[in-house]
């Protein structure tokens, strides 16, 4: 009986895999001129994602309303966590701010935190990722303006490819962060 538990743990293995998994691309790496925001520290909470885009397959809306699996294609991270995470890395490359995500890591609480909201993240076969939804941004000690602010963004997209569609929701994600820090200048 033992000698069959090595072959059932090979076969879970194998099945396990489902093909090449895609990650988010982080996109510029280049030093940029950062913009002045008016807090010093932010905390970017856990992304809320549509039930369809926390799945691990790669989505794409046919046309009709009906979203079906890329075959052979699926996210390399939970989607909640590397959306976050972008968004984290992005504002704190392009902004004045200290981000993290939550639980905010330093004794000294964040002056703002900002929470994100989707209600669309898809790839569409007519041409194009569209990323809508709101964000909020607070302030525990009011040290900003507070507000809730909707967003809607739409990046061209060649084709329906798994790594098109990963760089298509990473460039969305990157103008939802500069339409965030925006938010934060004034």
């Amino acid at each position: 009986m033992y000698r069959f538990i090595p072959l059932v743990l090979v076969f879970l293995a194998a099945c396990g895999s489902n093909g090449p998994r895609y990650l988010l691309d982080t996109g510029p790496t280049a030093e940029v001129t950062k913009t002045r925001v008016t807090v010093g520290t932010l905390e970017v909470m856990d992304v809320s994602l549509p039930t369809y885009a926390e799945d691990s397959d790669i989505m794409v809306d046919d046309g009709n309303g009906a979203l079906t699996p890329v075959k052979n294609a699926l996210w390399a991270d939970d989607p909640g966590r590397a959306v976050t995470q972008l968004l984290v890395d992005e504002i704190g490359r392009t902004s004045t701010a200290t981000t993290a995500a939550e639980p905010w890591p330093l004794e000294s609480p964040a002056q703002a935190a900002v929470h994100v909201r989707l209600s669309e993240m898809v790839a569409s076969e007519a041409g194009r990722f569209d990323l809508r939804g709101q964000f909020a941004i607070s302030s525990y000690g009011y040290v900003v303006r507070e507000r809730i602010e909707p967003f809607a963004v739409s990046v061209p997209l060649a084709d329906t490819k798994p790594a098109t569609i990963a760089a298509a929701s990473s460039a969305a994600l990157r103008e939802l962060s500069a339409q965030i820090v925006r938010s934060l200048s004034r």
